[in-house]
Parts: structure tokens; sequence; C-alpha cells
């Protein structure tokens, strides 16, 4: 079970570190650069933790452990960098850098002291593991102890306050949630670590309690998969945004004839030209959306001395025979208003009597009502004949009912 636990692992690990340097690659930065550098190392050490592996590259190199060792090392590597990562996002650059080169002093400290007591264990008559089983010997049980709190009880702890006390003030809700995962999975790096010392103390006290190596395994497993998550979440999260985006660019569709007449008539209201285009629009469907709607609005400001009460009556009478009510007959009204309001200032004629300010609808519902309600208008504006009619019918009195 371990070994097809930790090929899981290492497939994902791989899959994770090939996806962070492609970003890294478009997109450079220092976080992004530690997490390549996290899930490198995660993607060989669990490689090298594979039975198979492992046994390949100790006969290879003659020397039983070195795989394990490699590994541990990796393991350290990983807490390094996880942590390097969380502290340039909650930190000033320079005390980032600060706190990271010291953390990277006592993990190179550490691991120095790891191989120089494995060294001394290739001295001994019969080969021993580096494992909890051999913990009677002092040699193992030291190695076993600077990994356990180096690695995971020192780092974990830090990378656990880390992600918590960031999340808590993070603006970005794909990041916010990549570091509350990312916490989860190294509390249980930290139960790896509690299980490992647990069993190593039963050794030592002479018990020969079985079960280490499989609820280490699974411990791992979880821990790996819940950081690596975490760890990418802020990179793939906004994928699941996709349907929004294109929710947001049918929406933005769906207003271009409306815009279109507006911004020739109006041209000063287009702010970036570039939104004309589709694949621009697609890139950043929310501001192209948001472009949009205001400059149909601004427009609609714009148009106030040209909007007649007369024009609204005509409309308002039209739609009534159409029997339209509710929303559908304001939308409609609103949109005759507007083609009226955009011929007579092509024709560079003001109304007569201007439409009130305060007779504009506003929508419930904040920025998506406000989004739902121009659609309407811009479909009646389209395709309404109520519109059609308006434009073409004689101007009714002054004085009759908007009804």
């Amino acid at each position: 079970m371990a070994a097809a636990l930790y090929t899981l692992c290492a497939v994902a690990g791989w899959f994770a570190f090939g996806y962070m340097v492609r970003l890294q690659r478009r997109r450079p930065s220092p976080p992004r650069r530690a997490i390549c550098v996290a899930f490198g190392a995660f993607a060989a050490g669990v490689t090298l933790a594979v039975a198979p592996v492992a046994n390949l590259v100790d006969q290879a190199t003659g020397l039983p452990n070195l795989a394990k060792v490699v590994s541990h090392g990796c393991a350290l590597t990983i807490a390094a960098s996880a942590q390097n990562m969380l502290l340039h996002l909650s930190l000033p650059a320079d005390r980032a850098s600060a706190r990271s080169r010291r953390w990277i002093w006592f993990t190179g400290g550490a691991f120095a002291v790891m191989v120089a007591l494995f060294a001394h264990t290739l001295g001994y008559p019969e080969p021993v593991r580096l494992t909890v089983e051999y913990a009677t010997d002092p040699v193992v049980t030291a190695y076993l102890l600077i990994f356990m709190v180096t690695g995971f009880l020192a780092y974990c702890v830090d990378i656990t306050r880390l992600c918590w006390r960031f999340a808590r003030i993070c603006g970005r809700p794909w990041l916010r949630r990549g570091l509350r995962v990312t916490a989860v999975g190294a509390g249980f790096a930290l139960l790896y670590s509690a299980n490992k010392i647990g069993y190593l103390l039963a050794h030592r006290a002479g018990s020969q309690p079985a079960g280490e190596e499989q609820i280490a395994a699974v411990l791992v497993t979880i821990s790996a998969l819940l950081m690596l998550t975490g760890l990418t979440m802020p990179a793939w999260g906004p994928l699941f945004a996709v349907t929004r985006r294109l929710d947001d660019l049918r929406a933005w569709r769906r207003l271009h004839p409306l815009w279109r007449d507006v911004v020739a008539a109006l041209p000063e209201l287009e702010l970036d030209d570039s939104l004309r285009r589709p694949l621009t629009a697609l890139r950043d469907s929310e501001y192209a959306l948001t472009r949009r709607v205001a400059e149909i609005r601004d427009g609609r400001l714009a148009l106030r001395p040209y909007l007649d009460t007369a024009v609204t009556a005509t409309a308002c009478r039209l739609a009534d025979a159409a029997g339209l009510t509710g929303d559908d007959r304001r939308a409609t009204v609103e949109a005759a208003q507007l083609a009226c309001a955009l011929r007579a200032r092509r024709a560079g004629t003001p109304a007569d009597d201007p439409q009130p300010a305060d007779d504009l609808h506003r929508p419930s519902g904040g920025y998506a009502g406000e989004v739902a309600w121009l659609s309407l208008v811009t479909d009646a504006y389209a395709h309404s004949p109520v519109v059609t009619a308006t434009l073409s019918a004689p101007v009714a009195a002054v004085g009759d009912s908007p009804g």
C-alpha cells in the first residue's frame, strides 16, 4: 500500500512541478519560484521514497539508506521553500529575504548533521535502516529526531501559522482558499511527525508496535495532496470562473447594439477601443462588460437634453397597445426614448420639454441588476416593433399622460 500511495504522490508532484514551471516562465515571481523548488523537491523526494526506486538507488551506489537520506533532504527543501513563499507573500521583500536566509542556514546545518549521522551508520558491521524500527540505535534516533523537529515541527507550525494569518487579510479569494487548504495539509504533516515520534519512543522503550509505515504513508499522502492543491489553487482556481466569464461575454455581446449606437454618437465615452475585439474582451470579460455598462449609462446621461416627454408619452401608448406590462414595458419605453434621443442628437435638435433627470430607472440588485436591465433595454432597442413605431409615429402631445 505504501508504494502505491507514494507512487500516486510522485505522479501528482511531477505534474504540479511542470505546471508551476510553465507559469513561472510566463510570469516570474519570488513566491512562484519558491513553489517550483518545493514541487521539484517533493516530486524527487517522493519518487525516491517508492520502495523499488529506493532499492535500485541503494544497490547502484552500494550505500544503504542513500535514497532515504536524499528523500529526507528533499522534504527539508519542500518545507523551506513553502515557508519562503509564505514569507514573501506576508512580509516586505527585505524582511522576507532575511528570514528566509536564516531558515535556510538552519535547515542546511540540520541536514549536514543528518548526513554526518548517516555516514556514521555506514561503518556499522551490520547495515541499519533509518526508520523507527532501528530507533534503539542512538545514531538512528538522533537522525530521525533532527529530521522530525526540523522538517516538520519547526516548519509546519510556522507554515500553518503564516497561512492562517495571511488568509485573514488576503484579498484574492483563490489565494485565501489555497492558504487555508495548505494550512490543513501542514496540519497532517504535523500528525505524520507526531506519529513518527510516538513510534520512535515506543521502540526506544522496547515495544514493537506495528503499522507505522502504513500510517505514515496515509498521512504523507493526505498532507502532500492537500498542500499541492493549496499551493497551486491560486493558479488554477480562477479557471473555475470560466462559466462567469462566458456569462459576462454573452452579456457584453448582448449589449452591443445599444452600445454601438451610443458610442457612435458620443465617441468620447469609449475609453478603451481594444475591448471592441471579442478575444480581448474574453481575456478580461468582467472589465469589458463593466466598461460597456458604464458607457451606456454615461451615454444615457449625456442624452438627457434630447429625451423628450412627448416621445415618452408616445412610447407608453404604443407599449400599452402592444400589451406590454412590468419591466418589459418599462424597458421598451426606455429603449424608444434612447432611439429617439440618438436621432435628435444627430439632427442637433434638443427636446422642447426634456425628460426629468429623476425619471431615469434605477434597477434593484446592484451591478447584476444593472446588467440585466440594460440587456432588456438593448433587446427592445434592437428588436421591438414598439421602438420602430415610436421612431416613425407622430409625436404625442406634450400634455398626454405617459400612462
